[in-house]
């Protein structure tokens, strides 16, 4: 083993990812994507959004499955378990994420490829429900969005594998609950809310009411210390002091902790770090940005020459050719292996 080639969020971009790990080095043998010398982490959120999301799973859990590849959950994968499970007996929940038109909009493209393809959906809901919620693994950690020291030892205690099960998943949804806090942090990452009567108009087409932040400000002041996302704030907001109440809601990750990876974020441009030990790895793909891999073999100090991206065209009606071994029919978005 060299080391780990570091994924980060695909959102359905499947023949983009097989592109990539193309260039990575990686080729297809028995249907699974295999490097004589190394392995996989998937950041999580295979799904939502894009042409490809069964293609993108396929080859995501098949390299898994095969031990290619390792994977953390997104919270598109638990938003899709939660949006499938009825509520609890008595509850007067219908589902555990209801399916209201902002949550139906979200899942659209999944249910929507996976429509013909029941038993798979189902296969593929129970696969989700094994992914860990983050990894520890030879010197480096992963997780989707957010490595919170406190919470993740809560949950290891809880569950040592830190994967969910039933109960788990019921009880994320009750925001009064250990697993919400749990799930909430490292899968979405602190927030802080806006003041009331403003909102971010954001460039996917949702209105949001608080803004992402980062953990990684030792002793942060104003809300343009943290703020990590690529919508910008409201008028004179990044100036505006953090209280001690928001300032004590936020995870905090120190330069001399192991390197880190995480995807969620929706970064722009070209890949950079922000800091030596902090690798965010999502950069927007499904919005024709960059489906971007992050090479590590080893070294305790993070390097930006170790990213490997693919930008994603804007081709209507046209994929990524992904290679020989896989044939995409871009005329109804049905994948052949």
């Amino acid at each position: 083993m060299e080391g780990y080639d570091l994924i980060g969020d695909v959102h359905g971009c499947g023949a983009t990812l097989a592109a990539l790990l193309e260039k990575l080095g990686y080729h297809q043998r028995n249907g699974v994507y295999r490097h004589p010398r190394r392995k996989v982490i998937f950041l999580g959120d295979l799904i939502d959004r894009g042409p490809r999301i069964r293609l993108a799973v396929t080859i995501a859990r098949r390299m898994v499955e095969q031990g290619e590849a390792y994977i953390v959950m997104g919270n598109h994968e638990y938003n899709a378990l939660a949006y499938t499970h009825p509520g609890p007996a008595g509850s007067h929940k219908r589902w555990l994420r209801e399916h209201t038109p902002r949550h139906n909009r979200i899942i659209q493209d999944t249910l929507e490829q996976y429509r013909d393809y029941t038993n798979e959906w189902e296969d593929t809901l129970a696969w989700f429900k094994t992914i860990p919620l983050c990894l520890e693994i030879d010197g480096i950690r992963v997780v989707h969005a957010c490595w919170d020291e406190a919470l993740i030892d809560e949950l290891k205690q809880r569950r040592p594998d830190g994967c969910m099960d039933t109960q788990f998943l019921v009880e994320s949804t009750d925001a009064s609950t250990q697993a919400f806090r749990i799930l909430d942090r490292l899968t979405r990452g602190p927030h802080v809310s806006l003041p009331e009567g403003i909102a971010i108009h954001s460039g996917d087409g949702f209105t949001r009411k608080s803004f992402r932040a980062h953990f990684w400000a030792e002793a942060p002041k104003q809300w343009g210390d943290v703020v990590f996302q690529p919508d910008n704030l409201p008028g004179d907001l990044e100036s505006r002091e953090l209280t001690d109440q928001e300032r004590q809601k936020l995870s905090y990750y120190g330069p001399e902790q192991p390197p880190l990876f995480i995807g969620h974020y929706w970064c722009e441009g070209i890949p950079a770090l922000p800091t030596n030990n902090i690798a965010c790895l999502d950069y927007s793909a499904v919005k024709y940005g960059r489906l971007v891999a992050y090479r590590w073999s080893g070294e305790t100090m993070l390097n930006a020459d170790h990213f490997v991206w693919i930008k994603v065209p804007k081709r209507s009606g046209r994929c990524l050719n992904p290679g020989k071994s896989i044939l995409i029919n871009c005329a109804d978005n049905k994948c052949f292996f």
